[in-house]
């Protein structure tokens, strides 16, 4: 395993938290609110600030490359990985495409699963008009099928913490499947919660990620610390 220590102090100007770093690529730990990826909304994406960082952290003349492997909803938080050069780029797109990516997620909600640990399948249909995905227990026309395994780490005083693995990234996958058994995420109104959270974010939060490097083949995991200002979050890792 390796997880080497941060080139670059977690604290600078953009607020940006490294959590791995080498030749290759770079994982942030993204804050709720920050967009992965540019959108209509125009603020700035999480990748043009960590351009920006390694740019200026580094003295670089002229553009930096920075390529997108995965992203996250703006609500949530937690691990993204962006490759640093042309090379490690399309070897992560194939890994995260074939899902040799492990991909592990907390998601605090506020009733209990139906059971400790189970298996979610699902068929998902995207509405592009409300940017909302429906949960349907059989095959439809043009639903994309979903699997996920929950089990519940942790009862909190009137939250429950669920640890979920993915094995297929669809649109909201987490947040519509874990609705679909009465356990939809605090502050996600999208999905059925009552009501938002204060920051606007939903608690779910990409927690751990584990793959095989593109280039020295060493195995990586990295852990995402939870949202430190949050004490429901900080509840979870006590």
């Amino acid at each position: 395993m390796s997880n080497p220590s941060n080139k670059s102090n977690p604290s600078n100007k953009n607020n940006l938290q490294v959590i791995y770093e080498d030749n290759h690529l770079i994982i942030v730990n993204k804050r709720a609110g920050d967009i992965v990826q540019g959108d209509k909304t125009g603020d700035k994406p999480l990748n043009e600030v960590v351009k920006s960082f390694i740019k200026e952290r580094d003295n670089k003349p002229g553009n930096v490359y920075l390529g997108v492997v995965h992203r996250l909803d703006r609500p949530t938080t937690g691990i993204v990985l962006f490759a640093k050069t042309s090379k490690a780029l399309p070897r992560l797109n194939k890994l995260f495409a074939e899902k040799d990516a492990k991909k592990t997620y907390w998601a605090i909600v506020k009733n209990p699963p139906p059971k400790s640990q189970d298996t979610l399948i699902h068929w998902l249909k995207k509405n592009p008009k409300n940017n909302k995905s429906t949960a349907h227990s059989k095959e439809i026309r043009d639903g994309k099928k979903a699997i996920l395994h929950y089990s519940l780490l942790k009862q909190l005083d009137n939250y429950y913490l669920l640890e979920v693995q993915l094995e297929t990234g669809r649109h909201h996958q987490i947040r519509v499947q874990l609705a679909s058994i009465g356990c939809t995420i605090k502050g996600d109104l999208k999905y059925g919660f009552d009501r938002s959270n204060a920051d606007a974010s939903i608690h779910l939060h990409a927690r751990q990620l584990e793959f095989v490097h593109p280039v020295s083949k060493e195995t990586i995991k990295v852990v995402a610390p939870v949202p430190s200002e949050d004490a429901l979050w900080q509840a979870c890792e006590d």
